[in-house]
């Protein structure tokens, strides 16, 4: 048996949109925020034992996130061969 090695690629980083005191604020939000098909979400406990505290934290979608990185190389190349075939044409 052969064995495929995928190496892990990091999506795009989480963002804190808001801190709750209970879980159930928190998961309130979550839900609202999910209802968006493009937005990853979820609820990270943090702080000590003592003074925890809830945080929603959100992302976009890291395959849309490559379509739309992708896109804008695009745009870009597309920009650079314009002025280059416009400094050609001058000569």
């Amino acid at each position: 048996m052969l064995e495929t090695i995928r190496e892990h690629q990091d999506g795009p980083s989480w963002k804190i949109v808001r801190r709750f005191q209970t879980f159930k604020e928190a998961d309130y939000l979550r839900v609202q925020l999910s209802e968006d098909k493009d937005l990853q979400v979820k609820i990270h406990i943090m702080g000590p034992q003592i003074k925890q505290h809830f945080a929603v934290k959100t992302r976009p979608d890291p395959s849309l996130e490559a379509q739309r990185l992708l896109k804008e190389a695009r745009i870009l190349k597309k920009k650079r061969k314009k002025k280059l075939n416009k400094k050609r044409r001058k000569k």
